[in-house]
């Protein structure tokens, strides 16, 4: 539920997308090594700007883009020795595609053996192609010369034929009020940020005040603070102390991921890849809920709260109360061991630094536990309003107890997607849910207890309330099982909706009427006068699945594109090969000649020499005498984008 916080929208500028001639987010260097007079070792190292990453030569299929190397003349002037070695890379699971995938951050060393046939050969012609991502992904190819003996590279000019030189002119578009589309490039990004994981984390340490560990503890504690001091003033910077030493110790807590993760950055990343982790993790979470369940209770050796209180009470001052925040942290362990657990599970599955979003989940956990210490020792009169220790307390537990089995089906799920076992799809994975929400619902209802439960009694206003919560969580989930809610408050948790039992084939996004050829759905849209939504896509593009699937699912933009508009799709990471009288090679300003081989290759070039502009998602809007109608977008919210495609509509007589 967590991700509905995910949607808040930054706005930022990107860094400005390029042309194949603009500045690119990686730049390259090459070196040649000799091995003897006839082996030579060639090093191709690519600097990669922050946030971006490239894709491995060894990426899994299916999903984004892998590195590939064409080494011109191999065979004929020189052989490879062994195959194209790689430096060090990260590997992660993506949801979108549900592979592993392999990139390089900050740099990549590319290394190839060849061993000349030839002595006199002293020139090595080499084409890589690559895919580039942020919040955008950019598919390039870049041509390198290496000069064996360290002298001039010799170019040579291709001469372009007739018939590349029109089939090069029929991908050149008459664009009308070109200039609007100079204003692209703003894009909004969701995504949690440390502010929304310290805040879950605050969450978290408002819900474990809440249970029979803590809550008895405030009263106890803030009266002690406030009687056993000679002043009020005493005893209230004492508490306040207390609290910040609660703070610190969840945050000190947090700084061994540090360590872990100057080690090797991906280690806690890798819980969201690894088969075998998400299984301990599925089992772990399983062990935490039986215990909040009250079936048997997790603590802490009990010598080690009695050496801290110990401590406490020997040593005095601000020691002794830092001593005394170590035993509050020992003693409600039981309780705030499976919430800690669940932050942590939680954190490891949301993007970015891993560490850093755990120091702020926990800081923010400590924060909402020494609040109420803080708060109470400044007007003690409020420990009056407090409700009493009771029944209640335990049903908190029971409730985080089925919400740790829910979280523990998504490391089940994630280990079902990495190992392709096909066994937990989207389908049974909220029906399982349904049941355990279901289940809540009965038994805050009372319909069932759990061992720890007292004498029934008469349900309370609180717990008839969580009861109606958890049966609207049943309706909706059951709303989105029959597929007429999209569950998007759940986006994440669940598997993807093409992760289905009844998995359909669809050529176009969301069963949408679409063309593959541009020239194809102009001509549609000149007979049916309608305007063109241009959608520069890709397969292997996460950011182009989420706008299809989180904004152009939205009801209102798919009927204003279903209806209003031709949609015409490019897939610029298409390598399926054009036919052989389609296929030319084409000559940018610049003067450098590109063979275009492959659909992808074709749109991409067409994407760059029209719109100036090689990321994907990007989207124009043009009329049917091809007038560009509104500024360019990319990866966006969904209130920008239908503002946008409305904007666009008003622009057609």
């Amino acid at each position: 539920m967590h991700k509905i916080l995910l949607f808040i929208s930054l706005f930022f500028s990107l860094l400005p997308v390029f042309s194949q001639t603009d500045e690119n987010p990686v730049v390259f260097e090459t070196e040649v090594n000799k091995m003897s007079e006839s082996e030579y070792e060639l090093v191709i190292e690519a600097t990669i700007y922050e946030g971006w990453h490239v894709y491995s030569q060894k990426t899994a299929e299916g999903g984004s883009l892998p590195s590939e190397f064409v080494f011109k003349e191999a065979g004929t002037d020189y052989v490879l020795v062994g195959p194209t070695t790689e430096s060090e890379t990260i590997t992660e699971y993506s949801d979108i595609f549900e592979v592993d995938e392999t990139f390089f951050k900050e740099k990549a060393i590319f290394t190839q053996k060849i061993k000349l046939l030839d002595n006199s050969v002293n020139q090595i012609d080499v084409n890589l192609f690559y895919q580039v991502c942020k919040e955008v992904c950019i598919p390039v190819d870049h041509d390198f010369t290496f000069v064996l003996d360290g002298g001039v590279a010799v170019k040579d000019e291709q001469e372009i034929d007739d018939r590349s030189k029109e089939l090069a002119s029929s991908l050149r578009l008459d664009l009308k009020n070109k200039d609007l589309l100079k204003g692209a490039g703003e894009v909004s990004e969701s995504g949690s940020g440390l502010w929304v994981v310290f805040g879950l984390g605050f969450l978290g340490g408002l819900i474990a005040l809440l249970t029979p560990c803590v809550f008895p503890m405030i009263p106890l504690t803030v009266s002690f603070f406030t009687k056993h001091s000679e002043k009020r003033s005493k005893g209230i910077a004492n508490a306040l102390l207390y609290g910040f030493f609660i703070v610190l110790i969840y945050f000190l807590l947090s700084l061994p991921f540090h360590l872990f993760d100057s080690v090797d950055s991906q280690i806690l990343n890798t819980i969201a890849t690894n088969i075998w982790l998400n299984l301990i993790f599925f089992l772990v979470f399983i062990f935490f809920a039986f215990s909040f369940f009250g079936y048997y209770e997790l603590t802490l050796p009990s010598s080690w709260a009695n050496k801290m209180d110990a401590a406490s009470t020997k040593i005095g001052g601000g020691i002794g109360i830092f001593f005394m925040a170590v035993t509050l942290a020992i003693v409600s362990f039981s309780c705030t061991g499976p919430i800690l657990g669940g932050l942590l599970g939680s954190t490891v599955l949301e993007e970015g630094d891993v560490a850093f979003n755990l120091s702020a989940g926990m800081t923010g956990f400590g924060l909402a536990l020494a609040l109420p210490f803080a708060l109470f020792a400044l007007f003690p009169a409020w420990l009056n309003s407090l409700p009493k220790s009771g029944g209640w307390m335990n049903t908190v537990k029971v409730v985080l107890g089925f919400l740790e089995l829910a979280l523990a089906l998504k490391f089940l799920s994630n280990a079902d997607m990495v190992g392709n076992w096909e066994i937990l799809k989207r389908e049974i994975f909220l029906g399982i849910w349904i049941v355990l929400f279901v289940l809540m619902t009965l038994y805050l209802l009372g319909f069932f207890r759990f061992p720890h439960d007292g004498p029934k009694q008469k349900l309370s206003v609180p717990r008839i309330t969580l009861a109606m919560v958890s049966a609207g969580i049943s309706v909706y989930l059951i709303l989105g099982l029959l597929g007429i809610s999209n569950l998007k408050m759940l986006s994440g948790f669940p598997p993807p909706s093409f992760y289905s039992v009844f998995e359909t084939e669809s050529d176009c996004p969301l069963g949408l009427d679409c063309y593959k050829d541009f020239n194809a759905g102009w001509e549609v849209a000149r007979k049916e006068n309608k305007p063109i939504l241009l959608d520069f896509t890709g397969w292997a593009c996460v950011n182009c699945r989420k706008m299809e699937e989180n904004v152009w699912s939205e009801p209102d933009i798919f009927s204003i594109i279903n209806e209003d508009y031709i949609l015409i799709s490019l897939y610029v990471d298409d390598r399926k090969e054009l036919p052989e009288n389609q296929q030319f090679n084409f000559k940018f300003d610049s003067g450098r000649v590109k063979s275009i081989e492959t659909i992808g290759q074709k749109w991409g070039t067409f994407q760059t020499i029209n719109f100036n502009a090689a990321s994907q998602p990007y989207y124009v809007l043009l009329s049917p005498d091809l007038e560009v109608l509104n500024e360019a977008v990319q990866y966006t919210d969904a209130e920008t984008y239908e503002k946008w495609l409305k904007q666009g509509l008003t622009k057609i007589p």
